[in-house]
């Protein structure tokens, strides 16, 4: 594929810099947009909903349809591998994921040692799908969640404010817990390569829970297991980039691009934007940062947010989003007020 018939997501993965940064949003896919809340009625459930091809398919595309942003991201869950893995999942509505806690050794041999790729087969259709439907100049991104983050998730069997349980549990048993990662690193990395095989351009790893971890614990859980992933996909797909989000690392994420060697670096919301440019950007690409709140406000202060972002990171490549996942109640006219600001 030349540089010039590129989609500019990737161009801006590459290392190039453009005078008008690539967008997309986290999140995009979701309950801020009619068309979403519709669809999602009629799947009867949000997990139905992700294992329907069809219907998963036309959620990835609907923010494509309606704002033209430069990529799209798979809609589907990060707790679909421990599912895979044979751990029992359901969302309670209203209050998010529950799982059946993998807390103990007893639990831990209740699990497979490996996912079952059957189960996640119809995402891997639903990928096939977006990439036929999606224009050519748009790419399309997969994910996972990085090892540590659907572990808290696999420990304690919901979300939890300070990731307790799982860290209570690597404390306590640290063997055990490795061999709990160990199975969220293999499983993982055949699921990358599924969806790269089926069409997507990049990859992102979240580790939405990686600023809870103290440095030597974030080397262990969160830069050793990511690193495992990286080195996985690269074996099979040495082309394909791959983003990682270690949310809430802030000075940590130097290293964690560097031991990793992932090709672009997202950004929180709350990270110094001198330090992000001086210390991150001039490693790799950077992806981020606007905060979620900003954009659901909308108003003058959107504006000079998206002008002060750009400012900051519009020298080197770089690719604009938000910092965390776009919030349900976002008008969409803010959205569009996004837009016109990042493309003007």
């Amino acid at each position: 594929m030349s540089t010039h018939s590129k989609p500019v997501f990737l161009r801006a993965l590459d290392g190039e810099t453009l005078v008008t940064p690539p967008l997309w949003l986290m999140r995009q896919a979701g309950r801020y947009l009619p068309e979403y809340r519709e669809l999602r009625a009629k799947a009867g459930s949000f997990l139905a909903l992700c294992y329907n091809p069809e219907m998963a398919a036309e959620v990835t595309l609907q923010p494509i349809r309606r704002f033209g942003f430069d990529a799209a991201i798979l809609f589907s869950d990060i707790l679909v591998v421990p599912q895979a893995l044979g751990q029992a999942l359901w969302f309670a509505e209203g209050e998010g994921p529950r799982l059946e806690p993998v807390a103990d050794e007893e639990r831990l041999r209740a699990i497979d040692g490996q996912a079952d790729q059957d189960k996640l087969a119809p995402i891997i259709e639903t990928v096939r799908r977006v990439r036929a439907a999606l224009p050519r100049e748009t790419a399309l991104i997969g994910f996972c969640g990085a090892p540590w983050t659907v572990a808290t998730y696999m420990v304690a069997g919901r979300g939890t404010p300070d990731q307790g349980p799982a860290k209570e549990l690597f404390m306590r048993d640290p063997d055990l817990f490795q061999r709990l990662i160990d199975r969220i690193v293999v499983s993982s990395i055949d699921y990358l390569n599924a969806q790269i095989e089926a069409g997507v351009d990049a990859v992102q790893i979240f580790d939405s829970w990686a600023g809870s971890l103290g440095p030597a614990e974030f080397e262990r859980w969160c830069i050793a297991p990511t690193k495992r992933i990286v080195e996985g996909v690269r074996a099979r797909h040495p082309q394909t980039r791959i983003i990682g989000f270690p949310r809430g690392a802030g000075a940590l994420i130097p290293g964690y691009v560097t031991a990793t060697g992932v090709d672009v670096a997202g950004l929180e919301t709350d990270i110094d934007r001198d330090f992000a440019r001086d210390a991150i950007q001039s490693l790799v690409p950077v992806q981020g940062h606007l905060d979620p709140l900003i954009l659901r406000a909308g108003g003058p202060e959107l504006e000079r947010e998206v002008a002060a972002i750009r400012s900051a990171f519009g020298a080197r490549p770089f690719v604009f989003n938000l910092g965390h996942g776009i919030l349900p109640d976002t008008p969409i006219a803010h959205v569009e007020r996004l837009i016109a600001a990042v493309r003007a």
